[in-house]
């Protein structure tokens, strides 16, 4: 049990965090859709912040805990797709591009806001610094520092980081990744052709990434220091 308990309260840290990054991810591509025309995931009811709507049980559940029961695991997640109907598009290229980039645009916007709160919570007690990182029992303390500022502070540095991972990734141009699907949108024809040919294997390109990614670490760089920059103005250089 008491090897148990540290992943117990690890996880309750960063469960909701997770669902709400990968689940706004999802909405964001929905609600540009319709603002551009595509009323298919609203049809679908896929246009709510419900995240019964979004989760999907192995991308947003299942692999992010394998992921992190594993050593040095590459974290990762997914929700359910929103359905997108191109040809509904007032504009398919122009609008497809704004759709894809969407998401990664509201993880960063996330990200952004998780830094502010996390400034709001130490601003508001310092002596967090004091307490960090938080350990289990402390939020069974009847204080403020225990029971909201120190699961609150917790929860907002995970939001930074796994909302900068999810961004960077999506990003990566490989279909059907955002970046894949932003590419497509800019190429000209004839190179967004040759580059959408690669969507049905874009899943095996994606674990062939993954896979050499411990070796390059090009994504874990990128990730490192996009999160250090947002974490590094608003957190005391001792947590650092």
């Amino acid at each position: 049990m008491d090897e148990i308990a540290p992943i117990i309260h690890a996880i309750s840290y960063r469960a909701l965090p997770l669902i709400f990054a990968i689940v706004l991810h999802e909405y964001a591509h929905g609600r540009v859709a319709h603002f551009f025309g595509d009323p298919t995931a609203q049809l679908a009811g896929r246009l709510t912040l419900n995240p019964l709507a979004h989760i999907d049980p192995w991308g947003s559940i299942i692999v992010p805990l394998m992921c992190f029961l594993m050593p040095g695991g590459f974290l990762i997640g997914w929700a359910k797709p929103v359905p997108i109907d191109v040809r509904q598009l007032h504009n398919p290229r122009r609008d497809m591009a704004l759709v894809a980039a969407a998401g990664p645009a509201m993880n960063f916007a996330l990200a952004i806001g998780s830094a502010l709160l996390l400034s709001l919570i130490f601003l508001i007690d310092p002596s967090i610094a004091e307490n960090w990182p938080p350990q289990p029992g402390l939020e069974s303390r009847s204080d403020l520092l225990g029971m909201v500022l120190l699961p609150l502070a917790a929860m907002s540095l995970f939001s930074i980081l796994i909302n900068v991972v999810l961004m960077v990734f999506n990003l990566l141009p490989v279909p059907p990744l955002d970046g894949g699907r932003i590419m497509t949108s800019l190429l000209p024809p004839a190179s967004a052709l040759s580059l959408s040919r690669i969507e049905p294997y874009g899943m095996f390109v994606i674990l062939g990434i993954i896979m050499i990614e411990p070796q390059v670490h090009l994504i874990s760089t990128i990730i490192g220091s996009v999160f250090q920059v947002l974490a590094a103005t608003v957190l005391p250089s001792e947590i650092l």
